[in-house]
């Protein structure tokens, strides 16, 4: 399936693409390095709107699996997600790009509430506007966050950057004659269980129309070859679309 070109697009990024070599919490020129690759697609013409996550800071799930209680530690997830937003906000405004934060937990002295129609003023006057702290509520995953925000500012496409090329019949890094797609249907990735992103995430792409573009955002340079219909990636869409 030849990808399309979209126009109006939402980058998910895991928090730990921001940590660079380390093992934990942002790394600046790693922060820099991506901020200059998101400028560089902006400036190729495309709407953009980001949703990273907290994972290089704090993981909600981790948290409870170690007997914290799961509300109060997805909580501290969101947190962490602010501050990854605030660290990319930075990075960009540095190269001259107008950033907005919006939160889902109301901050007011650090960024703006999530308001749809302010995000879309932000968007129609090339600003990039970044989501953070999830949905707001805990129990649902930066995945689901991002899959929401891409249906409630009608994006084109969601482009998940990783740290894999694409999508396998099983994990490259532990199956060596995994197979990858170019392309493969939201059935197909809930049915085989394939966790591009998690299921509810999926689900909500699929009901919205909102193809899933999974992307190597390590490999400098990735993201605009694959926002041009380039490059290595695997489009996951409805079928017969």
């Amino acid at each position: 399936m030849a990808r399309p070109r979209f126009n109006r697009i939402l980058l998910k990024l895991s928090g730990e693409a921001l940590m660079g070599p380390g093992q934990f919490s942002i790394d600046p020129t790693t922060v820099a390095g991506i901020a200059a690759e998101v400028k560089a697609a902006k400036d190729q013409g495309f709407e953009l709107c980001l949703v990273i996550g907290g994972g290089n800071i704090f993981r909600g799930m981790a948290g409870a699996a170690q007997g914290m209680d799961r509300a109060q530690a997805d909580y501290m997830g969101m947190l962490a997600t602010v501050m990854n937003a605030l660290a990319m906000q930075n990075a960009l405004e540095q190269m001259g790009v107008e950033t907005r934060v919006q939160s889902a937990i109301k901050m007011d002295q650090v960024c703006e509430p999530v308001i749809r129609r302010r995000a879309e003023r932000h968007l129609a006057k090339g600003r990039i506007v970044i989501f953070a702290a999830g949905v707001g509520s805990p129990y649902f995953t930066t995945d689901t966050g991002a899959a929401l925000r891409a249906a409630e500012m009608k994006c084109n496409a969601l482009f998940k950057g990783t740290s894999v090329d694409g999508v396998y019949s099983a994990d490259p890094k532990k199956v060596a004659d995994a197979r990858r797609f170019d392309s493969i249907g939201f059935d197909q990735v809930l049915a085989e269980d394939l966790k591009i992103m998690d299921a509810a995430a999926v689900a909500l792409c699929r009901d919205n129309d909102i193809p899933i573009v999974i992307f190597n955002i390590r490999q400098p340079g990735n993201l605009a070859q694959v926002l041009a219909g380039e490059g290595i990636a695997t489009i996951v869409h409805n079928e017969g679309v």
